[in-house]
């Protein structure tokens, strides 16, 4: 094994936001767990840290949006 590619590389700083609830909204195609769309949960592991914090920092307005569609389902069905 060549310690000098162990050593170049370096460990990501991103973590995943999964939260393990994979399932994917219908409507949005966004996952209702963390609000990421399935191709970014494929590409996850293969993208630096750069494309990492971008696609999080977009996840905390589809996390609202979810949850305001999501709370206004639940009323209606009540």
């Amino acid at each position: 094994m060549d310690d000098d590619f162990i050593e170049s590389v370096a460990p990501a700083q991103v973590m995943s936001p999964c939260v393990l609830v994979c399932t994917l909204d219908t409507e949005t195609g966004w996952c209702l767990g963390c609000g990421r769309t399935g191709d970014e949960i494929a590409r996850w592991s293969a993208v630096g840290d750069a494309e990492r914090q971008a696609i999080l920092d977009r996840l905390g307005t589809r996390m609202a949006t979810l949850d305001a569609r999501l709370s206004g389902r639940e009323d209606k069905q009540a």
